[in-house]
């Protein structure tokens, strides 16, 4: 099987790049199953903190290859949807480098990532309806929580793209860059995330990403349960107060 998802480590950090250029990086089977594979490598890497998720060639992802679509059928895999990653994303944060354009799936794959960095003038945009589809890999989920309830729904219904700087202005991209830079600048940020300890950088994504819509006392419930304990009586809580005390750099096991 080609290489369709490539994965390198740099440091505390897995660039996963979406490698089929010649089809502007469009998903079928192949890419969902490489990059289910690429997730859970960097999910069970003690060694690694944070992913930065980018695309080969001059965009993100165009989306579902269509063709291999007709042929294949979704590219979907069981418990973890479209791509192998929008059902069930990363455990670990992950940035999003997009040059050019994330357009359909390639948005959502975009969305299931927790920060995106951006080169200006990049392309936004859920075109499915256009031919006789929906956003159905959780772009109609996402896409109200980070922009206004107007710019949603022209964006699903009319199908119009919205540009990079407009997405920062709402709020759904982190950064802009100049053109050819957000790789450069996601790595950056991706680094800067790294820095801090593992299983906190867990909890919280996992927090913030969850608790959305859930009630006060359901937010206290599950935080107790699945991270209070697990976090703060760790050894990396101890370590990270030790390392305060003693004015110096912690050093992070991820336990």
């Amino acid at each position: 099987m080609a290489d369709e998802v490539l994965t390198e480590i740099r440091g505390r950090l897995m660039i996963i790049t979406l490698n089929r250029p010649e089809a502007m990086n469009a998903v079928n089977m192949a890419v969902a199953e490489q990059l289910a594979a690429a997730i859970d490598e960097m999910d069970n890497s003690s060694e690694v903190s944070c992913g930065v998720l980018t695309g080969n060639g001059r965009g993100f992802c165009a989306g579902m290859d269509l063709k291999a679509f007709v042929e294949e059928g979704l590219p979907r895999l069981p418990g973890r949807g479209f791509g192998g990653i929008v059902e069930q994303p990363p455990k670990k944060p992950v940035v999003a480098a997009v040059e050019g354009f994330a357009l359909a799936g390639g948005l959502e794959l975009a969305l299931s990532c927790d920060l995106i960095v951006s080169a200006e003038g990049a392309k936004f945009g859920i075109p499915e309806a256009g031919v006789g589809l929906f956003a159905g890999a959780g772009g109609l989920l996402r896409l109200p929580r980070v922009l206004p309830y107007a710019v949603a729904m022209r964006m699903a219904l009319p199908a119009k793209p919205i540009t990079a700087e407009a997405a920062h202005g709402y709020g759904m991209v982190a950064e802009i860059t100049e053109k050819g830079g957000a790789l450069d600048k996601a790595i950056e940020l991706a680094e800067e995330i790294a820095k801090n300890a593992p299983l906190a950088l867990i909890a919280s994504k996992d927090l913030i990403r969850e608790m959305q819509g859930r009630t006060e006392a359901e937010f206290w419930a599950y935080q107790n349960e699945h991270h209070q304990k697990q976090v703060f009586e760790s050894e990396d809580g101890r370590e990270g107060a030790t390392a305060f005390a003693e004015k110096r750099a912690p050093n992070w096991q991820g336990k």
